[in-house]
């Protein structure tokens, strides 16, 4: 490889081994590992077989120079390694070039490399062709499309979280401060307005006093401005997520912020097959642990955690407002023997399905959703489907039926569950036994009174942690 300097050419070919020919053949698959100061690719047949490789500067030209260098191959498509990270401008002007690009995760090309016999080394040109065998051999890769009105929820109500944090260290430091100009300093809670009035009230008698002083009246000034920002962020999300013609926002507690992360995070919801799928993507399904005849369920760490954050926001705003039907199934959790962080997830849930139901709707033009006038399916604002268990072994990333039935898709024919010893697992899992009788042997005690609703007239939604 060419070490990249500022004298370099914009374009370095590499010569290709002896024993390949570089031939115009069809389907070829070229991988790039992306980085700030350069990029380099590398071309593969459907054999694996390399076909050309090149490092390019990454410039205004960037994406014109590998075109160039790829006319050889009509058939073409890209594979880059982080495409929504570093390779971000280069895959969208791609795109834009009416290129068939792919995105590899950056784990799934490191498995290529190191289970590689002969190319197990660690430098660029490596890395781009374990992206390009990944994307060749991998199934269900995402091919990515020009950004839309997604990407501009996903800016806008992250510049608020952004600005929250900020506030936050604000907030944090003028505490500090004043603790050290007012006897037993201020309240815990303090509000632009509040922390203005203390500390136009003081009055310093000393040079370090006038110092803090001054600091803490620019704290204040800080916290002004940011809230300002705040306050901006919010109307333009706002816009955004209006502009959308969304209908996740009926959901109670999915306010824009809410929504803009939600639609921004999840871009196209038909690339989720199903509810659990996507519950699997945003970290609210359960994690199969089981070995033998023990089998548990726990909480889930993996997803979109941003995505996660979003629901947990939700779900609290629902149980903080009573009389709500979110309030209700909480309560019902806790009744029926939940701690109230299971109950907790069990609502996250049920706010997945919500969420992924509606948008799925929303995607289906001139159909009638779910809870709107003129259908009469059960559905609430905290969830959907309440005719059929959730927590199923389906909802693990290692099951063999990544689908749950829907309300017309009766399960027929329900597993038995082994005999299980008793265990002394609690907290961090779910231990899942078998219910009493014949029809829900196979389901967990999650399940218990899930297949006849218990909420009011709009129905209950059914969960799992």
């Amino acid at each position: 490889m060419v070490d990249l300097n500022s004298d370099v050419p914009a374009a370095v070919s590499l010569p290709a081994c002896d024993c390949v020919e570089v031939m115009v053949v069809a389907g070829v698959m070229i991988g790039i590992d992306p980085h700030k100061g350069s990029h380099t690719a590398f071309a593969i047949d459907a054999r694996e077989r390399q076909l050309g490789r090149v490092r390019v500067r990454a410039s205004a030209r960037q994406a014109e120079v590998l075109l160039q260098w790829a006319a050889r191959w009509p058939t073409r498509s890209w594979a880059i390694e982080g495409a929504r990270g570093l390779g971000y401008l280069l895959a969208q002007q791609l795109i834009a070039a009416d290129q068939r690009v792919v995105d590899v995760p950056p784990k799934l090309a490191a498995r290529v490399r190191l289970l590689d016999s002969g190319q197990i080394n660690k430098n660029d040109e490596n890395d781009a062709r374990s992206v390009a065998i990944a994307a060749l051999r991998g199934q269900d890769l995402p091919v990515l499309s020009a950004e839309g009105q997604t990407m501009v929820m996903r800016v806008w109500s992250r510049r608020y979280h952004d600005l929250g944090r900020l506030r936050t260290q604000v907030i944090c430091r003028l505490h500090t401060l004043l603790c050290e100009l007012v006897p037993g300093g201020v309240r815990k809670e303090l509000r632009t307005s509040q922390a203005s009035e203390v500390v136009a009230g003081l009055v310093a008698d000393s040079p370090v006093t006038q110092a803090k002083l001054e600091l803490a009246r620019d704290l204040v000034a800080d916290l002004q401005r940011i809230d300002a920002q705040r306050r901006e962020a919010r109307r333009r999300t706002a816009r955004a997520v209006a502009a959308s013609h969304t209908t996740i926002t009926d959901v109670h507690g999915v306010g824009p912020i809410v929504a803009g992360i939600v639609l921004g995070y999840v871009r196209d919801i038909r690339r989720f097959s199903s509810r659990d799928h996507f519950a699997s993507y945003n970290g609210t399904a359960p994690i199969e642990v089981s070995s033998g005849n023990r089998v548990i369920f726990r909480l889930s760490r993996r997803g979109n955690r941003q995505l996660n954050h979003a629901i947990h926001m939700a779900a609290i705003s629902q149980i903080s407002r009573r009389g709500s039907e979110g309030r209700a199934y909480y309560e019902k959790k806790i009744t029926e023997g939940m701690g109230r962080k299971a109950a907790l997830r069990a609502l996250k849930r049920k706010i997945s399905d919500a969420l992924y139901q509606r948008m799925i709707d929303d995607a289906r033009p001139g159909e009638d959703p779910g809870g709107h006038s003129g259908n009469d399916a059960a559905s609430s604002a905290a969830g959907s489907h309440p005719e059929t268990p959730a927590l199923r072994t389906s909802h693990s990333r290692a099951a063999s039926q990544p689908r749950t039935a829907t309300a017309d898709q009766r399960l027929l024919a329900p597993r038995l569950a082994p005999d299980r010893r008793p265990t002394s697992r609690s907290a961090a899992g779910v231990n899942v036994e078998p219910r009493p009788g014949a029809a829900g042997a196979g389901r967990t005690d999650l399940d218990a009174g899930e297949h006849r609703p218990r909420f009011p007239a709009s129905g209950a939604g059914r969960l799992t942690t």
